[in-house]
């Protein structure tokens, strides 16, 4: 089942059994998702599975931000609500890799193209980024490359 299909049942699921908070997130994936359909369309494109996992993310990443200042505002109620949302959202994510799976594959990269230090951080970010996309979180990645190459 694609994620639009799976988008659609959990609507009807969320307004059977009364889920505002579910019935809020799924409604605006769903607009999210038909934006950049539409944006895809204009560049003569179809919409990928990446470009569903992208816009995601871009909406974890909202979520993320916007606990972070409404903690900072002592808007705690607000904080819980986005913290819900976020979770939510996150099942919608493909399996996330576990942090030794990335540090395998950083670790391998690393070996073949014989990185050493800052300058090769560029370079193993590209590739591991490229062979990681959507399995694993960016600054995850990030964290560990830069700790396997010394920085």
């Amino acid at each position: 089942m694609g994620l639009k299909e799976r988008l659609s049942e959990d609507l009807k699921n969320a307004m059977k059994s009364g889920d505002k908070i579910r019935l809020e997130v799924v409604r605006m994936l769903q607009t999210m998702l038909r934006r950049r359909e539409i944006e895809r369309k204009g560049e003569g494109k179809e919409l990928t599975e990446e470009d569903e996992i992208q816009v995601i993310k871009s909406e974890i990443k909202k979520r993320k931000e916007a606990i972070e200042l409404f903690e900072k505002g002592g808007r705690v109620d607000l904080a819980e609500k986005e913290r819900k949302e976020l979770e939510i959202l996150n099942e919608y994510l493909p399996e996330q890799m576990s942090e030794e799976e990335i540090r395998e594959i950083v670790g391998r990269i690393i070996q073949e193209t014989g990185a050493v230090g800052q300058k090769d951080f560029g370079k193993v970010m590209g590739l591991a980024m490229k062979e990681l996309k959507g399995k694993a979180d960016g600054s995850l990645v990030q964290k560990i490359v830069k700790e396997k190459l010394g920085m």
